[in-house]
């Protein structure tokens, strides 16, 4: 978890921020319209190459209004990765560690603004899809992701991943 408490996630309307800036951007979003319902979905995308970084997404969507995203690059030093079904792998695996770290943390912080219901932090997105080479990963995947607690969205639904992440990679 320290990967995501170092360093800095990326807004284009706020800039850099600290993790816990995030939390706090992402309850005050909530707070501005807290009768509304709000998806929090995380992502993940990686470069090609054997020493990738891979931008990992958090999407929050304002029902039918539109959201926000925040996003960090991470690094590995002496690490590589030497083939795309480690790399794939590895973006699901820094998908949940992050995903289960906001869960905890955002839980406590909704309950003081009595909007628990309004929220869900339930998906998250892989970037495997039925065509392709990642065809072969899907159970794998999904199987990793619902093993942490939270539901699979592939290609094409899987735009946190697809689209967010993957403009930063």
């Amino acid at each position: 978890m320290e990967r995501f408490l170092r360093g800095y996630f990326y807004n284009p309307s706020c800039g850099n921020l600290t993790y816990s800036q995030v939390i706090e951007e992402i309850f005050n979003y909530i707070r501005v319209k807290p009768e509304k319902f709000y998806d929090i979905i995380v992502g993940c995308d990686s470069s090609s190459g054997e020493e990738p970084h891979f931008p990992v997404a958090v999407v929050v969507l304002r029902k039918s209004e539109g959201g926000r995203f925040f996003l960090k690059k991470i690094r590995y030093r002496n690490r590589k990765f030497y083939n795309w079904k480690e790399r794939v792998l590895e973006e699901v695996l820094l998908s949940c560690q992050l995903a289960l770290h906001l869960k905890e943390n955002f839980e406590e912080k909704m309950l003081d603004i009595g909007n628990n219901n309004h929220y869900q932090l339930r998906y998250i997105h892989a970037d495997v899809g039925e065509n392709g080479a990642t065809k072969d990963m899907i159970r794998e995947v999904i199987g990793l992701i619902r093993g942490n607690g939270f539901e699979a969205k592939i290609k094409p639904e899987a735009f946190a991943a697809t689209c967010v992440a993957d403009r930063f990679s």
